[in-house]
């Protein structure tokens, strides 16, 4: 049955990179063969077991809603708008927009964060009659970096917290040190020196003359609400077999939408962009793979991965770690970042366990190097496919050539900072320092 998993596995690596457009229904296709051949029991879906999996879930269906609600608003629009017209020079408003991208993109997803932001950048660039190839990408590639920074950043993040048991506030602190949110603000604002250097001959001076205008601020509340409500929540004295056993995250993130989504249908407003925005694609893709690596993990392939990383590191910890990052860093350059993360964090468990040590400083390594490797390339991320996309419509072709003279030292930079600092921070206690 290890045999028939792992070519079942693999054949679904396979696919999932070459039929991006059919990744959902391929997932659930063997997710179905994993359920009828007894590899993954069917029962397990429905025990208190799943429960973190059912959250990750819920949480990424009530950001999507409350993130459309606010895009709709026009909100973030506004801010963009407010941020240019305090810029001197298209230099300093494309690091100004990358930086806000990026801050952005810590609560709301990547994709959303790109398609709020580069209407605005190309509205700029029409204005000044200029390309605004440089500024989507470098918009892109900075909703990328920040995916780690919070709970809700990005679907690895939000993977990371239901395997490593985090909440909303460890992301900022953990174990009193500084958390992800810090050691992604550093490599950003290392990024934003590399983007100030790349675009130095930039100076044409900026203005906006009219700002948008915004009506609506009830999905502005709701979007801080979501944030404030997940703080709060990581701080309740919560019993933890109530954690384990309600999905608490997820009811706070479809409850705000709901609110939301009843606010305007009360209001007699159409509800139907907000429900398109909504990406049942990926949220069958992710159950489908929930199911896979469940499957998989209980065949025992998890732990034989787990095996060959720690004989071809020899044992030493910091060697685990580089291989995580840089590997990470690579892999996440072509393929989907969502199912590779899903697979190596149970191995990271395992690995971790296997040595008696505490496992965050892998975890928080493979997660930087996933989510910031698909910055090097011009398909490693959705959020860069969605900003070549709105330049395709406005009739700018962008070769890999010319996005990567952007993504590739902005990505190095950011990953070194962020591989540096996690390993500085969180590594074991009494551990020499490469060793």
């Amino acid at each position: 049955m290890m045999i028939v998993a792992l070519v079942l596995f693999l054949l679904t690596y396979a696919a999932l990179l070459l039929l991006p457009k059919y990744r959902a229904y391929i997932a659930l296709g063997v997710a179905l063969i994993f359920v009828v051949t007894r590899m993954m029991s069917v029962e397990k879906i429905f025990t208190v077991e799943w429960i973190p999996n059912w959250n990750v879930l819920m949480m990424i269906l009530g950001t999507m809603g409350v993130v459309a609600l606010f895009i709709e608003s026009k909100m973030p629009a506004l801010l963009a708008d407010v941020i240019i017209d305090r810029m001197p020079n298209v230099m300093w408003a494309t690091v100004a927009l990358s930086l806000f991208a990026g801050l952005i993109s810590a609560f709301v997803d990547n994709v959303a964060t790109v398609l709020m932001v580069a209407p605005v950048a190309v509205t700029v660039a029409k204005k000044l009659k200029i390309s605004p190839v440089n500024i989507i990408i470098a918009i892109a590639i900075s909703s990328n970096l920040q995916g780690a920074a919070t709970l809700v950043g990005d679907t690895t993040s939000i993977l990371l917290g239901a395997e490593a048991d985090m909440n909303f506030a460890e992301f900022f602190f953990f174990q009193g040190k500084f958390g992800l949110f810090w050691i992604c603000q550093v490599a950003a604002i290392v990024s934003a020196l590399v983007l100030l250097f790349l675009f130095r001959k930039e100076k044409q001076h900026i203005h906006m003359d009219e700002k948008t205008v915004v009506t609506d601020y009830l999905p502005t509340v709701l979007m801080l609400g979501t944030v404030l409500l997940l703080i709060i929540a990581s701080f309740l004295p919560i019993p933890d077999a109530v954690r384990e056993s309600v999905p608490i995250n997820g009811i706070i993130c479809v409850g705000l939408f709901l609110i939301g989504l009843l606010r305007n249908i009360i209001k007699k407003i159409s509800i139907k962009s907000v429900i398109m925005e909504l990406d049942a694609f990926t949220l069958l893709l992710l159950f489908g793979l929930f199911v896979i690596i469940g499957g998989v993990e209980e065949v025992g392939i998890i732990d034989k991965i787990s095996q060959i990383i720690q004989n071809i590191s020899g044992g030493n910890i910091f060697v685990i770690f580089s291989i995580l990052v840089w590997i990470s860093v690579a892999l996440s350059a072509v393929i989907d970042n969502i199912p590779y993360v899903m697979t190596m964090l149970p191995v990271v468990t395992i690995i971790a366990q296997s040595m008696n040590i505490e496992p965050y400083v892998l975890y928080f390594g493979l997660v930087v190097g996933a989510t910031l490797g698909g910055n090097l390339t011009p398909i490693g991320a959705s959020a860069n496919i969605a900003g070549l996309g709105i330049l395709r419509k406005e009739g700018y072709e962008v070769k890999a050539r010319t996005f990567m003279r952007i993504s590739v030292p902005f990505t190095l930079s950011a990953v070194l900072v962020g591989y540096i600092m996690v390993w500085l921070i969180f590594k074991p206690a009494g551990m020499p320092m490469f060793g």
